[in-house]
């Protein structure tokens, strides 16, 4: 393992390469939120020195394993992102890297440090990093290539170098710059929004900036964060952009495909996507193996953005809230109908999300695809519950009387016929009729 002294000195290499390329600095202080970039260390590891040199171009023919993992076979006759815009919110992008060539799109550099207008400075390596994973085009005696490329990515540099030096120079991280790369992004064009940072705080323009994007067709990916490069004592605090509810939270699994507690978990946390040992671009030196130690949420968002990007193209009437659903409700996890502070809805499967039919029957997040059960057309009536007396009754009622009426006149005409005396009156009436006078 690194120790932190080998760390130091590789960093200051880097900075003072970066710094002579860049040209003086008129860096001028301001006030800035703190903000923590995932990566970890965004340098290499102490086994990779050698490998990751600036001023060294080594190629690595081994194929990164996060491309088995997320079966880039399957997907990559389905989409490749052609057509997609990927902006990297993060410390620029290194277009000279041969992965890159032809990958990159002038951006924009928000940090007041007199380097390229464009974004094409990266001092630190990160956001050439995430460039990398998301985009790489094939370069021979390399096994390095992006998991979307055919996508376009755009650098939006935020920072210089994540360190106290430049935060307190005002060129470091802040919560405000990253806000305003997100609405630039969304304003010039972007899909997909990869901002591989995090920060316990949200701020209200941080926010904004979130929501104003979606409402302009933009997906924010976001870093769910690393707890081994956060100084913030409430690990259980949630972290942002990614905590913003359309934002697309993403956590890191390990090389066994496990998140561990090297990962900050929370609401923030939508999905998981592989995130070491991680085969990137370095710089303009071709390639390099990123966090061998410890899982980088960093690189993980940079894929699950990769995959969103590759949706983004087979789905565009969709927009941004059916690309995410399509990413969570698709991922692996053991229960269907259940997410978690640690996995979010689980480990993304791209593929499955390219072949996804949003019918309305998958168990999982809400679906924003489905279409909405109908009104129904039929107006509704109040029962009449007053009783209608049914034409028989009176039919029964006429013919009872007419039978009771028929009864007692036969009554009457016996009591008539019949009455005590009646029979012997009439036979000695009879009788005086027949006798001689």
């Amino acid at each position: 393992m690194r120790t932190a002294f080998s760390r130091a000195v590789l960093m200051t290499v880097v900075l003072l390469i970066g710094g002579l390329a860049a040209g003086p600095s008129r860096a001028g202080a301001m006030e800035h939120d703190e903000v923590t970039t995932t990566a970890g260390t965004v340098v290499p590891d102490a086994d990779d020195d050698k490998k990751c040199s600036p001023t060294t171009v080594v190629y690595m023919p081994d194929v990164p394993p996060a491309l088995e993992t997320l079966q880039r076979d399957l997907v990559t006759p389905v989409a490749t992102g052609a057509g997609i815009l990927v902006a990297v919110v993060d410390s620029g992008i290194n277009p000279r890297n041969a992965h890159l060539v032809g990958a990159v799109t002038p951006g924009i550099n928000l940090v007041p440090d007199g380097t390229d207008p464009s974004g094409y400075t990266d001092n630190a390596g990160h956001g050439t990093a995430v460039a990398g994973i998301i985009a790489a085009r094939p370069v021979t005696g390399s096994g390095l290539v992006g998991y979307a490329p055919g996508a376009i990515v755009m650098p939006v540099r935020v920072f210089n170098v994540d360190d106290e030096a430049s935060k307190r120079a005002g060129i470091g991280p802040s919560l405000a710059r990253i806000a305003e790369g997100i609405q630039w992004a969304a304003d010039h064009g972007a899909h997909i929004i990869n901002v591989s940072m995090s920060d316990s705080q949200n701020t209200y323009q941080l926010s904004r900036a979130v929501e104003y994007a979606t409402s302009r067709g933009s997906l924010v990916v976001a870093s769910a964060g690393n707890r081994s490069t956060s100084a913030d004592d409430d690990p259980t605090a949630p972290r942002y952009p990614a905590g913003h509810p359309s934002a697309l939270g993403v956590t890191a699994t390990n090389s066994e495909n496990v998140v561990n507690d090297d990962s900050y978990h929370g609401p923030q946390v939508d999905v998981s996507a592989p995130g070491m040992n991680v085969i990137s671009t370095f710089l303009a030196a071709g390639d390099c193996l990123w966090a061998t130690t410890t899982a980088s949420s960093s690189y993980a968002t940079a894929y699950a953005s990769a995959a969103a990007a590759l949706v983004a193209q087979t789905f565009p009437t969709e927009g941004p809230a059916g690309w995410k659903y399509r990413l969570m409700v698709t991922a692996s996890r053991s229960q269907p109908g259940m997410r978690d502070d640690v996995n979010g809805w689980g480990l993304i499967q791209p593929y499955n999300a390219l072949t996804f039919i949003a019918d309305g029957t998958a168990r999982g997040p809400e679906n924003p695809l489905a279409a909405p059960l109908p009104e129904p057309k039929a107006t509704p009536r109040a029962i009449d519950l007053t009783q209608t007396p049914s034409p028989l009754i009176a039919t029964r009622e006429l013919a009872v009387g007419a039978g009771v009426l028929g009864v007692t006149g036969l009554i009457a005409t016996l009591l008539l016929v019949y009455r005590p005396g009646a029979a012997e009156r009439r036979t000695a009436r009879q009788a005086a009729r027949r006798s001689p006078e």
